[in-house]
């Protein structure tokens, strides 16, 4: 073994200049492989970060305008949605609905502390609009069930809303503030993010009812869904939800145009499909990186075994048997793509550490939204590993085909050649 190696070695330094551009190919291409997969591992952490801030389980619905005659209405009749679908939602499917919210809202209205004020609107909506919504409470409580059966008038605020009328978010809570003509007592504060400069405050849904004459009516329904992931699920379920509220609303359950649904998990199985084709892309462009690194070692080893036609033809005239040769020859091609491989997988793997350092949490505002666009773009040991692995015997297969070549060579052919 040590011999071979010796007479391997001796040929690399034979051919310094090509030796080192062979070997640059290739370490180039486990480079730009690395660098790829960390830039792409980059995005698609950070696509998983924001989804986390996203409900994934919520289906939202919206009344809509019917486009069928049903039970003798004409076409075109507004659907309005009430009180009543909350509670057949939530017992007309318990193992698939764990919760459900509704929200009913009042625009044009002033909120007023001393001689502070600001326009903005109420949005009444149910006890679990927060944790429902992903939302974020950065002070005092939310609305609960209680304030919702006595119809209490107390309001939770975004930041901005409460730093402009109460100077501070601690001082908001428990302070009162004039929304329109009644006082309303503050018992939480909301991170407002994504409201686009907007005022928007959460108080009761039953009280916004009552206050504002707005009957049993509501503008929106959300439930929160067990089991409900999946394409044919959602498609199910949406289905026996239309005949639940149509036997209500009368209307036809196959008329989609009457209730407007909305899947959160449709929109998350469409960004993953969408995160795998770019996971899907940089393996294809990085292999393609590595085939030229490939195809290089392959023309060199085509050009080796020509040189060393002779040598052959010697050693196999002295009695060397076919799998020294080809043992040779095929050593040579893995210590160059392995060593060579080596040197490009350290590389990629530092730089894509540096990219870490350098904008590993990178995050852009977006409509008062902090949204991650680049997060911790590095690339787990085992697919390097792996990576170079495919790289070593790829090179193994390039070596494979001129070292078949070599032994296939007559030794009365060989020594003609030089």
């Amino acid at each position: 073994m040590g011999d071979l190696l010796q007479e391997i070695f001796a040929g690399l330094r034979r051919n310094k200049l090509r030796t080192a551009l062979t070997g640059c190919s290739v370490s180039v291409g486990i480079f730009l492989l690395i660098v790829l997969l960390g830039a792409g591992n980059g995005l698609i952490h950070a696509f998983e970060a924001n989804s986390g801030q996203m409900a994934m389980d919520l289906l939202r619905v919206w009344p809509m305008q019917t486009s069928r005659p049903y039970d003798g209405l004409e076409t075109g009749r507004t659907v309005k949605l009430d009180n009543r679908d909350l509670r057949v939602a939530e017992n007309a499917f318990p193992g698939r609905v764990t919760g459900v919210d509704a929200t009913v809202s009042q625009s044009g209205v002033r909120l007023s502390r001393g001689d502070r004020s600001l326009s903005g609107s109420l949005k009444g909506v149910y006890p679990d609009h927060m944790t429902m919504h992903k939302g974020k409470l950065v002070e005092g409580r939310y609305i609960s069930p209680l304030d919702m059966r006595e119809r209490r008038k107390v309001v939770v605020v975004g930041r901005r809303t409460a730093e402009e009328l109460c100077g501070n978010v601690g001082r908001a809570v428990g302070s009162y503030v004039r929304v329109d003509s009644a006082a309303f007592r503050i018992v939480g504060v909301y991170a407002d993010q994504g409201q686009m400069g907007s005022v928007e405050a959460h108080v009761p849904f039953s009280t916004l009812q009552l206050i504002y004459k707005k009957g049993t009516n509501l503008e929106e329904m959300s439930l929160r869904t067990r089991g409900v992931d999946t394409e044919e699920a959602d498609e199910a379920f949406q289905q026996d939800l239309r005949r639940v509220l149509g036997k209500l609303h009368r209307f036809d359950p196959a008329d989609e145009s009457a209730l407007w649904m909305y899947n959160s998990s449709t929109g998350a199985r469409e960004s993953a499909e969408a995160m795998n084709i770019l996971r899907n892309a940089l393996w294809v462009v990085g292999l393609l990186t590595l085939l030229s690194g490939v195809v290089g070692i392959s023309n060199i080893m085509l050009i080796t075994v020509k040189e060393r036609t002779h040598e052959f033809g010697i050693r196999k005239a002295l009695g060397a048997r076919p799998w020294s040769i080809l043992r040779s020859v095929l050593a040579e091609s893995v210590i160059i793509t392995a060593l060579f491989g080596y040197v490009g997988l350290v590389l990629g793997v530092a730089a894509t550490e540096y990219m870490n350092v350098l904008s590993g949490q990178r995050t852009v505002s977006v409509a008062d939204m902090e949204m991650t666009v680049f997060l911790n773009p590095t690339v787990d040991l085992g697919i390097a590993l792996r990576a170079l692995a495919v790289l070593v015997v790829a090179g193994l297969l390039a070596g494979f085909f001129p070292a078949r070549k070599a032994v296939r060579v007559k030794p009365i052919e060989a020594l003609r050649a030089h």
